[in-house]
């Protein structure tokens, strides 16, 4: 999808849409938990999205995209993550900076915020 630079930041929707990937990223962890053992890597996927779209949620951090910027830059400066549920770690720490940087791109470019669908 292109970038729309024009348009102008709404840090509504930007809030409905992180608010839809944490409800998201709680059921596909419960349907992770559910296959067992074999789905651990999903279930720590889905956790760091929880966790990544949970502190980004606060309406300080999405009322302009340069405060949520900051915010992810301040999110990405952390050493390590701490989440309940992890199955592993440095798993956990690698899935939580790949879509911290997802989502710096999507601010970056104004885009995306507009799909609130569980599957992306």
């Amino acid at each position: 999808m292109v970038g729309r630079p024009e348009a102008e930041w709404d840090g509504a929707a930007v809030r409905a849409w992180l608010d839809s990937r944490v409800a998201a990223a709680r059921a596909d962890q419960v349907a992770a938990e559910r296959h067992g053992w074999e789905r651990r890597v999903d279930c720590d996927k889905s956790a760091a999205e929880e966790m990544v779209c949970a502190a980004l949620a606060s309406e300080a951090a999405s009322a302009s995209q340069v405060a949520f910027l900051q915010e992810l830059r301040r999110l990405l400066e952390r050493d390590n993550y701490v989440w309940r549920g992890v199955y592993d770690d440095g798993r956990f720490d690698r899935h939580a900076r790949t879509y911290l940087r997802k989502l710096a791109r999507m601010a970056r470019a104004n885009a995306g915020f507009e799909n609130t669908r569980r599957y992306q």
